[in-house]
């Protein structure tokens, strides 16, 4: 549903929503429970037939950790998604070995004036 005065895309929304929940592997009762809101509300947030108000679109941003933009205007940070990829190609390897690469980029980071 796209609400013709303001835009908004509120499937996208929903889709976004739904999509990153999953990956976090949380179940629409425990994302209601974080953001305050009843699990039916999520649902219909998900399914894009239920307008969000603004507090409860900043609690699930905040809760899902994506930026308010990404999540109402398809905005996204290039930084946040070079990191958030990252993060995900990091996941299915050795712990330890993650670690030292975590390592690497800190001094890296930390040293990144002197480059």
């Amino acid at each position: 549903m796209k609400d013709s005065k303001t835009n908004v895309n509120f499937l996208a929304i929903g889709e976004k929503v739904k999509n990153k929940r999953a990956a976090m592997g949380l179940s629409q009762e425990k994302l209601a429970e974080l953001c305050g809101v009843t699990p039916s509300y999520i649902g219909h947030i998900e399914r894009g037939s239920r307008n969000l108000s603004l507090n409860t679109a900043i609690s699930i941003s905040d809760v899902l950790g994506m930026s308010l933009d990404y999540l109402l205007l398809d905005v996204k940070n290039d930084k946040m998604s070079v990191f958030e990829g990252i993060s995900a190609d990091l996941k299915n390897h050795d712990p330890i070995k993650v670690e030292n690469f975590l390592n690497t980029v800190k001094i890296l980071a930390a040293n990144i004036d002197n480059m």
